[in-house]
Parts: structure tokens; sequence; C-alpha cells
């Protein structure tokens, strides 16, 4: 049977002692920062709870949360606002925070296990697929940033309480759609996402 270990486990065999986890939240939603994480957890560590943060409730990823940033020997949490999201587009921008995350810890970290995103980093990298839910050290880092983010969405529905942000975090529900049209874009939302990116043009169309 696979444990949440084995891609860690396999690392420590080539002598890789540091092995830095990266994995994002935020893909998705059309209002709302991106938020990048990487992790580097203790070779010995190991807690049965920690897994990919979608699998999880709210509630036990920010006790996780906690467990993590405790435990962790090192931990960087880098954020992209919607304007960034925008300039350098989500997957630019997912890619680029593993890359800065890694490179700005303070321990050098000897291999990466990502998720799913290949990275131009001089040390080994090991992109895995559905990482989040195969490797303890990347399903860290994905709680880090949810829960990071999470945060940062209900801060946002405290400012806008008519968009519902605490309830869909920014992803394109049918609520959050329907209050877009009748509240308009706001700030956070992301211009080049629909259906942001045609309300604002239908807009523009029709002030000309």
């Amino acid at each position: 049977m696979a444990s949440m270990r084995d891609y860690e486990n396999a690392c420590i065999q080539k002598g890789q002692q540091i092995i830095a986890g990266c994995d994002e939240a935020g893909r998705g939603p059309i209002a709302g920062p991106l938020v990048v994480a990487t992790c580097v957890l203790p070779n010995d560590f190991n807690d049965e709870r920690i897994n990919d943060s979608k699998k999880l409730t709210e509630k036990k990823r920010e006790l996780l949360y906690d467990v993590i940033i405790e435990h962790a020997l090192d931990y960087k949490i880098i954020i992209y606002d919607e304007k960034a999201v925008d300039e350098l587009n989500v997957y630019q921008a997912s890619k680029l925070g593993m890359e800065e995350g890694v490179r700005g810890l303070t321990l050098k970290a000897d291999a990466v296990l990502s998720d799913a995103m290949p990275l131009n980093l001089e040390i080994p990298v090991e992109a895995i697929i559905k990482g989040d839910a195969k490797s303890i050290t990347i399903a860290a880092a994905s709680i880090l940033a949810k829960v990071t983010r999470d945060r940062i969405m209900r801060e946002y529905d405290a400012l806008y309480p008519e968009y519902g942000f605490k309830n869909h975090k920014g992803y394109p529900t049918k609520k959050h759609k329907e209050a877009v049209l009748e509240y308009g874009v706001l700030p956070i939302h992301r211009r080049t996402f629909e259906p942001i990116k045609s309300i604002i043009h239908k807009q523009i169309s029709l002030d000309l």
C-alpha cells in the first residue's frame, strides 16, 4: 500500500535530506488571490491526517495548518493578487511562486516535490500528478496555501457581503456569477477570466 511518505523516502535514499514540497490554492477562482506555499517537514515527521487539502473539511484544514506550522523546519507562503494573476496568467504565477518559494527558504533544499508543476531550479524536481494526495510534503503545502487563501476570502466576504465569498471563495458558482451581474465587477475580480472578461467588454461596448 502506498504511503504519503514514499516520495520523500525515495529522496532520502538518494541522499537528499532537505525536501521541499510545493502547491498552490486558487487557480480556478474568478476573484481573489493565488496563494503558493512551499514547505519542508522533518524526515521523521508523519501525520496520517495530512492529505490533499480539498479532501479535508475547513475545520480540519485549520487544525492541521497549526500542526504543520509547528512542526515544519521551514516554509514560505507567496500571495499573488488578482492583478498579478491577470498579468502573469495563473499557470505562470503558480510556477513562479513555487520557484520563488523554494529559493526563498532559509534552508537550502536538496530536492523539490511539486504538485504536477515542472520547475526551473538548480536542484532535482519531481512534478507529481495529484501530488497533494500522494506526498505528505506537497499535502502540507496545499493546506498552508488553502487555509491562507480561505482566510483572505473571508476578509473579502466582510467587505463585500452580498457576493458570498465566505461560501464559494471566489470560484465561479452560479450564485457568484449572479452576484456579479447584479452588483457589478469588483476590484478583486480577475479581468482575464470568464465571465468577468465578457462582462467588462460588454460594459465598455455599452459606454461607447
